[in-house]
């Protein structure tokens, strides 16, 4: 973006610092009005015909821009995919425990991947994780989670991937 001096155009549209349109006025006259004002003339729209100008206090203008290109990036962010494994074989504590985690994770916001993890001869019993599945966790879950992805099978791993309803 251009400021001030650094304004290219003969004529501009000008927004005053309250919003209200000004006109379009010459460089000259724009870059008068934005030192009585103690602000700076920052070109918005150079694409237009003539080109908008905005008078605005430039370093506050910036300061906002950053905070929300921060907060597009924060909300970006949320939609990151946690992952939480499982054993075959894990105690009920420790399933409760687990299952509080993948709570956590869906109350920030995040997409959760809930993987079982055979060992060994665990795969043989591949039917034994399916029904962990649905009758453990998706039962468990089921009022607050979307599933997104059915359980499937990739190599020794079970897994689904669900959601907050919200």
């Amino acid at each position: 973006m251009r400021i001030n001096e650094a304004i290219r155009a003969l004529e501009l549209r000008v927004v005053d610092q309250n919003g209200s349109q000004v006109g379009v006025i010459s460089r000259q006259q724009a870059l008068a009005l934005a030192q009585e004002a103690e602000l700076d003339l920052v070109e918005i729209s150079p694409g237009a015909k003539p080109p908008v100008a905005k008078i605005i206090d430039w370093g506050k203008y910036q300061y906002q821009k950053t905070k929300e290109s921060q907060k597009a990036r924060t909300k970006n962010r949320a939609n990151e995919l946690k992952q939480m494994r499982l054993g075959l074989r894990i105690g009920q504590n420790d399933f409760e425990i687990k299952l509080r985690k993948v709570r956590k994770f869906l109350e920030e916001g995040h997409k959760v991947r809930i993987v079982i993890v055979f060992k060994g001869r665990e795969m043989a019993h591949k039917e034994l994780g399916f029904a962990m599945m649905n009758q453990k966790v998706i039962a468990t879950l089921a009022e607050e989670v979307t599933i997104e992805q059915e359980p499937k099978m990739a190599g020794r791993n079970l897994s689904i991937v669900v959601r907050s309803k919200k």
